[in-house]
């Protein structure tokens, strides 16, 4: 699965600091009902997080674990470790985030996402698929409306 998302900054060297909170898997519009701590690292590669999401979310908590962070090329690599988010067929999902400059002197943010799965017998359609891919899409719009509407903070 894979994203774009249009980030309303001059230049790509924004992705840092978004990508440090956006890819947190609870951007600042859902941090109101979420909480997120780190219980290894200091944000580097090797961090592992915990996200407790809030009243209202279907889950309860995901460990997310920081990949790689290639700053000269603005990738950020990611994974969700653990969770109730991954069910039971769900070993990992690992996320690969790019931010590129955009013809408008903007940013573009390119986001492709991978399943792992605990075996090759999994309940995973192409339905549940298209169901996360719009779950993703709502978020990367929030993400997208709130540095619209907040252009400075990054």
């Amino acid at each position: 699965m894979s994203m774009k998302l249009a980030v309303p900054s001059h230049q790509p060297s924004c992705s840092r600091p978004l990508y440090t909170t956006a890819t947190a898997s609870s951007p600042r519009p859902f941090l109101r009902h979420s909480k997120a701590s780190n219980i290894h690292g200091d944000g580097g590669v090797g961090t592992i997080k915990l996200i407790t999401f809030g009243e209202g979310s279907q889950f309860k908590s995901v460990k997310h674990r920081v990949d790689e962070i290639d700053e000269a090329n603005h990738v950020y690599k990611y994974s969700i470790i653990e969770g109730d988010v991954l069910g039971d067929d769900l070993e990992s999902i690992s996320y690969v985030v790019k931010f590129e400059a955009s013809h408008d002197g903007g940013s573009v943010c390119k986001t492709i996402s991978y399943y792992h799965t605990k075996h090759d017998a999994h309940g995973i359609t192409e339905e549940k698929i298209k169901e996360g891919k719009e779950k993703a899409k709502a978020i990367f719009k929030a993400v997208e409306a709130h540095l619209h509407a907040h252009p400075h903070d990054y």
